[in-house]
Formats: C-alpha cells, structure tokens, sequence
C-alpha cells in the first residue's frame, strides 16, 4: 500500500511556525519572570529583536498571547490526565485507583510546571476573560474525572458516602450532558448519573485544593510526607464520591516499585 504523501510547507508557513514557537518560548520564560499580568507583546518583541509592530502581525494583542498560553497549558494538563489514565487502565487498575493515578499526575505536572498551572487554576489575571477556544482544552481535564466515574457506575464500585441531594438546579444542564456523552453510567438510573454528574465538581474541586494548597506553601510545617498527605486528601475525596482505593496497598506497592 503506498505511502500517502506528506503534506508540503511553504517557506512562509515553516518561518511564520518558526517565528510562533519562539514567540511562546519567549511568552513562556516571561510568565516565569513577571507573571501573567505583566505579561506585554512589546517586551517580547525585544526578547526577539524585533519591532512590535510585526509581533503585532502573528498576535493582535497581549490577550491573544494570554489565550495562546492559557490553551496550551490546558492542553498540557489535559494529557497528563489522559496518559495517566491510559497506563492505570492498561495496569488493570480500577476507576478509583485511576483517579489517585491521574490526581498523582498531575500534582508531578504542577509543581515541575507551577506557572502553568497558576496561569490556569490560579488567580485571574486582572481584565483578561478568557474566550471560548480555551474551553475544549479546558475540557480534557473533566473528561478524564467523568470517565472515572462513569467506568465505576458500569463495574458496579461506585459507592457514594455522602450526602443524599436532588441533583436538579445544582450545576448546569451542560454538566449533565457532559456526562451523559462520556459513556454508560451501568446500573445507576437517571437520578444516580445525575448526582454522579454533580459530585464530579467534588473531584475536580479537590484535586485543585490539594494541589494549590501544597503549591503556595499553605501546607508548609504540616505534613511529613507531602505525597501521602496529597494521597489522603484526594482519596477522601473521592471515597464521598464513590471511589474507593486502600492507600496502606497503594503505599506498600509504591515501597515494593521504589
């Protein structure tokens, strides 16, 4: 079977990608430096040795820029979300321990890239809303919190803990129908998927708690091991849910891998 051909550049297409590569390389390294809101195209224009006025070409403005990273940055995190939940998967785990995997990941992604995380889970950059090309990236994330969920409703392991609710008029009709297209919820009928649906917030909320907590420092002189204090939040969490994982077994397989 021949080879399809692959697709040709042009001159102008491989500068002008060049020329974005290097823009957010130098977006990036900014971010580090001054944080978002000092973020300018002016002074990536000098970082590149050019005019801002042909900066000015490839991005329209400083928000652009913002959105450009905030998409990849969502994009990042996205796949450490969905490769640690392929490998868990393919290990054979169950959809709790899936989780612990996924929040383990991406605490690693967080504190190895924290401004990247703090662009997108820290605090909003003063006048900058971000536009609706960034939901799709943001979404990857979620799926991965549904995905876990949906796969214990249909192995019959999701358990819920806590509190007993109507799930109607608690979150939008979009979350509901989020996860409904992720995939058959099992046994649980209409209303158990739709509460399903809701404490998702609980998982994505606490994983976003545990790792900002430990990430700005809030946690300094209180834990010993950071890592199991982050296990022990995150599978409290998720035990509420439903999800339920023993961290002694856990801990004594990571003892046994290290």
């Amino acid at each position: 079977m021949p080879t399809p051909p692959v697709p040709r550049t042009t001159p102008r297409e491989r500068a002008r990608a060049e020329l974005m590569r290097d823009l957010l390389a130098s977006a990036r390294a900014r971010l580090v430096e001054e944080g978002a809101a000092g973020l300018s195209l002016r002074a990536v224009a000098r970082d590149l040795g050019l005019a801002s006025s042909a900066v000015y070409r490839y991005v329209p403005s400083r928000d652009a820029l913002l959105t450009l990273l905030v998409a990849e940055s969502y994009d990042a995190v996205g796949q450490v979300c969905e490769d640690a939940a392929a490998a868990s998967r393919a290990a054979g785990r169950t959809p709790a321990r899936r989780w612990l995997d996924v929040a383990r990941a991406v605490r690693a992604w967080a504190l190895a890239d924290r401004h990247a995380y703090e662009l997108i889970y820290g605090t909003p950059v003063r006048g900058y809303a971000a536009p609706q090309d960034t939901v799709a990236p943001a979404l990857r994330v979620w799926g991965v919190v549904v995905d876990c969920l949906v796969d214990a409703g249909a192995d019959g392991s999701l358990r819920p803990v806590g509190p007993e609710f109507d799930p109607e008029g608690v979150v939008t009709p979009g979350v509901h129908a989020f996860g409904a297209e992720r995939g058959a919820w099992g046994t649980l009928d209409e209303v158990g998927r739709r509460r399903a649906a809701v404490r998702s917030l609980t998982l994505f909320s606490s994983l976003l708690g545990a790792v900002s907590a430990e990430l700005f420092g809030h946690l300094r002189g209180v834990h010993e091991d950071a890592r199991r204090t982050f296990d022990v939040t995150i599978a409290t969490a998720a035990a509420g849910v439903g999800l339920h994982v023993d961290l002694d077994a856990v801990w004594q397989e990571d003892a046994a891998d290290a």
